[in-house]
Formats: C-alpha cells, structure tokens, sequence
C-alpha cells in the first residue's frame, strides 16, 4: 500500500516558526512531525510515500534527502511554484498511485497511534470511494454523518455554515483527523467535478468529498479511543510531547 503526506501548507498557525520554516519539519520531542509520520506509516509496512513540498519545499527536500528518507522510499510532489491544497495536491499526484490498489492520504501535522491497519482492513471490507478518520472531540468544523456513518454534510461551528450533499432527517457531527484511505476510483471522479470546481489545479478535498457525497459512500471511521493531536498551535507542540514520547 502506498501513502501520501501532505507537506505544503503554510502553517500560519504555527507562526512564529512557519516564518523560516515548514510545519512539517516542527519538532516534537526531538523528531520532526514528517519523520514521525514517516515513521507511523513505516509501523504498518506502509513505505512507498508521496510527499508534497510548497512552503520552504527546499527544507523539506534537504532533510528527506540527508536522512535518505528516514527509511522509506520518498517520492517529492514539488508545488513550489502554487500551493494546491489537498484536493490539488492529491490529483497533482495521480500518477503515482497507478496500482490500482486502495491508498492512504494524512497531514503532516497530526500525530495519532489509531490502528491504521484496521482502517484499511475496514476501507476494504466496506468498499467506499473513501474512508475518514474521526473523533468525537470538540473542534469548530465537524463532517456530518448520517445514521448509517456515510458522509452527508459539513458545518462550521464559529460561523454557523452549514453544507449539506443530501437531505437527511438526523446527522452527526464528527472531526475529521486528517486521514483518509482512498479507492483509486478517487481520481477519475475527480476529474468528473472539473466543472464545479472553481479552480480546477487549486482545491481542498472538502469541496471534493462534499460534491461526491451525493452520489457516492464516503465512509467513517471512528478512532476516538486512539491518542490523537492535530499539532496545528504553538501551544499543541507541549501537549504533543507529552502525548508522544
């Protein structure tokens, strides 16, 4: 199975180190949050990973390329010319998932020790177009699920906003972990959104699991029982760290 790590964001919450530096190389105990993602992949044979680089990209070449890729073979997905978001990102890297075989997509910056091989077993028994991980922990955007855990909508806590893909007489409210197994089928529908999207290189994968959950099983699972911290503030480096040692 093969993966991607989504490197490129601009870590705006993480200022004032995302001044000089990418988020994905913030340290926590000592390790950088690519390399332990690397390193959480590699606990499930996962090694053959697609890293995208935007923000300070030439940081996270030079220490993919020092560490020989802390032991997994790394592939770059340079968007050093236009950040593309994850829905961008991942089409831009297509081409490396040509296996025709289930794939994982993460953030760099979460951290979790959820059982992604459990993940991946449901994804396949399941067979959705896609799989999310989720927690029942308070954040202010929540993916909404029907009762029978498919994706039906999406809701903003701060704002009030509210976007449904079907009409369902009771959802619940879930956070998205940042993880996702995708089937491969994902890229061709993709493609089929061109249309809808409003710029068809630079898009989130919200807008795209939105469009498709109209039609198409997009898949919770529900890993609340795991450690699970999204490392996005300064102030979440010191929880990380005593969260993982």
């Amino acid at each position: 199975m093969k993966a991607m790590i989504f490197s490129a964001g601009l870590g705006t919450r993480l200022k004032p180190f995302t001044d000089e530096h990418p988020k994905a190389l913030a340290q926590v105990n000592g390790k950088s949050l690519l390399q332990r993602n690397i390193e959480y992949l590699q606990s499930f044979d996962i090694t053959d990973i697609i890293v995208n680089a935007h923000h300070f990209a030439d940081q996270v070449i030079s220490v993919l390329k020092i560490n020989n890729g802390f032991g997994s073979r790394i592939t770059i997905s340079d968007e050093s010319t236009r950040l593309l978001e994850t829905g961008g990102g991942l089409k831009k890297a297509a081409w490396f998932f040509d296996d025709g075989q289930p794939f994982v997509a993460m953030n760099a910056d979460v951290l979790t020790d959820m059982d992604i091989r459990a993940m991946t077993d449901f994804h396949i028994a399941q067979q959705p177009l896609v799989t999310l991980a989720v927690t029942s922990r308070i954040t202010s955007r929540y993916f909404l699920f029907d009762e029978i855990d498919n994706l039906c909508g999406w809701k903003n806590e701060y704002t009030g906003e509210l976007k449904m893909s079907r009409d369902v007489e009771k959802y619940t409210p879930k956070a998205f972990s940042g993880i996702h197994v995708l089937s491969p089928g994902i890229f061709s529908e993709i493609d089929k959104l061109e249309a809808v999207l409003h710029d068809k290189e630079k898009f989130s994968l919200v807008e795209v699991y939105l469009q498709l959950a109209k039609t198409h099983t997009i898949t919770a699972f529900d890993h609340s029982k795991s450690k699970f911290i999204d490392v996005g503030k300064p102030e979440s480096i010191a929880e990380a760290e005593r969260l993982f040692t």
